[in-house]
């Protein structure tokens, strides 16, 4: 869909208006054209201000998707490389009935991939080990999420598909490299890497989907990642999740 770029300049003039200046009324048809979605409209256009947090952070998702300049096909683009993330890593979906013994499967096949000297690693690089299975839980979540996503009255599919797509790929870089520099630390050398943080802080989209706005939650924007090494190109490389 062709974006109109004179919508984009009103919705970025709306955004960068101070707060306490801000016509809540006119943020909240703001969303309507955006987003379609009535339901939605009609509960957060009865006290606007109220719903100010939400209106701001959801305009702010479609201020940041417009802001990209990005078309459908690079959208689909990046759908098609998380998709191959989702056959590669994710992993389908399980099931409530082997929830359990997928979950046991999951690990045992994520265990093959560690040090036989873990133990006795650096605790920054055995952090990396613990962290990249934290990464693909949040993968598996974000996975779900955008799986069950109702564009059915979305004026803009792509932008609601984004920040999910945006999330679950620059989680995979991450999970790479730290299975680069895990697979590849020489004990006894200097350790270079920071102990990792939460992956989930910042994530910026934590609660997009809901169409109750008193269930959302203001998306922030997310932190650069670092640049992903190579990928894994030895040993273990089908085993790890």
């Amino acid at each position: 869909m062709k974006q109109d770029p004179n919508f984009t300049a009103t919705l970025q003039t709306w955004m960068n208006t101070p707060d306490h200046q801000k016509d809540w009324a006119e943020g909240a048809l703001l969303l309507l054209q955006l987003s379609g979605n009535r339901i939605m409209y009609h509960n957060i256009s009865i006290n606007p201000k109220g719903k100010a947090e939400f209106i701001k952070g959801q305009l702010q998702k479609y201020l940041d998707f417009r802001l990209q300049k990005l078309t459908k096909d690079q959208v689909n683009e990046m759908q098609s490389e998380v998709d191959e993330i989702v056959n590669k890593v994710i992993k389908p979906a399980y099931n409530s009935s082997s929830e359990g013994s997928n979950k046991s499967e999951e690990f045992a096949e994520f265990k093959a991939g560690k040090r036989a000297d873990h133990d006795t690693l650096p605790e920054e690089i055995q952090a990396l080990y613990v962290e990249n299975l934290d990464i693909i839980h949040r993968m598996r979540e974000l996975h779900l999420k955008l799986r069950t996503l109702s564009l059915d009255n979305a004026t803009c599919p792509d932008s609601e598909r984004y920040p999910f797509l945006k999330e679950i790929i620059a989680l995979d870089k991450k999970r790479v490299q730290n299975w680069d520099i895990y697979d590849h630390f020489i004990s006894g050398t200097p350790v270079t890497v920071a102990a990792p943080a939460s992956e989930k802080a910042d994530s910026p989209v934590s609660d997009l989907t809901s169409e109750e706005p008193d269930k959302e939650s203001t998306p922030s924007e997310a932190k650069p990642k670092k640049k992903a090494a190579t990928k894994r190109t030895t040993k273990k490389t089908s085993k790890k999740a």
